[in-house]
């Protein structure tokens, strides 16, 4: 996941110079008279690397614009956490300084995507944001309504 504005950089950048090494590649490859599946085969991990990288640039810039997905049982809490940081165009630096932490803490929490956090500790954060999470709690049909029998 992209994090910060430097990384998204360096992704575009990197983006545009893959684009031109698979362009150049599959030139270079054709002169040699390979065919077309064989070509493909040489060429798919390095258009695999190339697709990654640009979903990671388009979720960043979706990102920046504020458009999040859904977090389901709080699961991807934390990497909505980074996201709204990434939206509100904080660096890890100026969120510390807001929530009053280190910028080392913030650096861990998000490398962590915020695995273990107490909910005292999200609510701060997404408070330090400005935002906020709405819930609520649906029972799921059960599949067996009887007492529960213990195996022996």
């Amino acid at each position: 996941m992209i994090r910060n504005e430097k990384e998204y950089k360096e992704a575009v950048d990197r983006l545009r110079q893959e684009k031109d090494r698979l362009v150049a590649q599959e030139r270079e490859l054709k002169a040699m008279g390979l065919g077309r599946q064989e070509v493909k085969r040489v060429l798919d991990p390095m258009v695999s690397f190339h697709q990654q990288l640009a979903e990671e640039v388009e979720v960043y810039e979706r990102i920046k614009r504020g458009e999040f997905g859904e977090v389901m049982n709080l699961q991807g809490l934390g990497q909505m956490l980074v996201c709204l940081r990434i939206a509100r165009g904080l660096t890890q630096r100026e969120l510390a300084d807001r929530l009053g932490v280190h910028e080392s803490q913030v650096s861990r929490d998000e490398r962590n995507e915020y695995h273990g956090v107490t909910v005292d500790r999200a609510t701060r954060v997404l408070e330090t944001l400005g935002a906020s999470v709405q819930s609520r709690i649906e029972l799921l049909p059960q599949e067996d309504s009887g007492p529960r029998k213990k195996a022996v």
